[in-house]
């Protein structure tokens, strides 16, 4: 956090981050309606019953936003998280193992990369149905390619070097030296990446929603929410421009405090992290 905070753009990152996670937390103790509760005609403009009008049910936009980014958050965090646990694992074996599973394990994962990350989550959510189990599968495969690529290739630069080498003199076991050697000295680039990881997780999520294939409705979902109005968005803009507006903020401030903490690292490591953010970017594209 020291970190963060010693820069101008980690600042207003932090500050963005506190208040969007704070109204997705609190929002719904300060909701005025129910998520599902019509209080007017659909489409009605801001009034002082409704400060951000209804949407096409009729329903109060901004109760809807205050309970909308909960979900949002947390499936989020939670197919980020599953992504690295599976990536980490495979990245590490695979860049220490130096034979033939390295290969092995890097061609399997290659192969989703042949397919667009929206195709996948599509067809996941499709076949498997609109499931928040089968969303956070979904976005976990796709963000592993890039995970794993990254702690490969660095994997592969700390492993060869005197103080991982003296530990292998001494006759520590694989996962002593992964977790205790290894995984310490790549954790900056991790912690970096995580954001922009976590950023993008959420664009995908938010997309699947919008396209009515993530949650079901009644759910509040700021994605959802954008899907459901888009047809009133000329009747009351805001149905559609709030939910819109805080998904934007989410993402300006994980990606402005990732960007931060990459900038406040060692000169030597910000050189060796940028290009490994870069190829995961690319690789995702």
């Amino acid at each position: 956090m020291r970190r963060v905070l010693k820069s101008r753009s980690g600042v207003v990152g932090f500050a963005i981050l506190v208040f969007v996670v704070g109204v997705a937390l609190l929002g719904p103790i300060f909701a005025p309606h129910g998520i599902a509760v019509p209080i007017g005609a659909p489409g009605q403009t801001p009034s002082s019953a409704a400060p951000l009008g209804t949407d096409y049910l009729g329903r109060d936009v901004l109760s809807r936003l205050l309970n909308g980014g909960r979900s949002v958050i947390w499936i989020g965090g939670a197919a980020t998280l599953l992504s690295y646990v599976i990536g980490l694992t495979i990245g590490l074996v695979a860049g220490y193992s130096r034979s033939v599973i390295d290969p092995l394990l890097m061609r399997g994962v290659d192969v989703l990369l042949a397919f667009p990350a929206l195709l996948v989550l599509l067809l996941l959510v499709g076949g498997l149905g609109p499931h928040v189990g089968v969303l956070i599968i979904g976005v976990a495969l796709v963000q592993l390619p890039g995970i794993a690529r990254i702690v490969r290739t660095t994997t592969l630069e700390i492993s060869t070097r005197g103080f991982v080498e003296a530990a292998e003199a001494r006759g520590e076991s694989t996962f002593s030296l992964l977790v205790r050697e290894i995984l310490p000295n790549i954790a900056p680039i991790i912690l970096a990446d995580f954001g922009i990881r976590f950023g993008y997780s959420i664009i995908l999520i938010a997309s699947v929603n919008y396209l009515g294939l993530g949650l079901a409705p009644p759910a509040a979902d700021w994605g959802l929410m954008m899907s459901e109005n888009q047809q009133f968005i000329a009747v009351n803009v805001w149905a559609v421009l709030a939910p819109a507006i805080m998904l934007a903020l989410l993402t300006i401030g994980v990606n402005l405090v990732a960007d931060a903490y990459v900038r406040t690292l060692g000169r030597s490591t910000v050189v060796k992290a940028r290009p490994s953010i870069l190829m995961g970017l690319k690789a995702k594209t």
